[in-house]
């Protein structure tokens, strides 16, 4: 899953988000966000489409 989380990573910042900008779009906590970016959690499909709407990628990525 290491590709998830640069590609995540990598979009934020050349959004200029925070984890907290993203979380709070993506209706989560940043906590559980921060797990999602690191590879130690995996989203819903529900998140994972809210958080790929955000980024303008396929949501079906984070089940690579």
């Amino acid at each position: 899953m290491a590709n998830v989380e640069k590609i995540l990573k990598e979009k934020r910042t050349a959004l200029g988000l925070t984890q907290d900008d993203v979380a709070e779009q993506a209706k989560i906590t940043r906590p559980y966000y921060s797990q999602i970016e690191a590879g130690n959690k995996r989203p819903s499909p529900d998140v994972a489409k809210r958080i790929a709407a955000i980024y303008q990628i396929e949501w079906t990525i984070f089940y690579a």
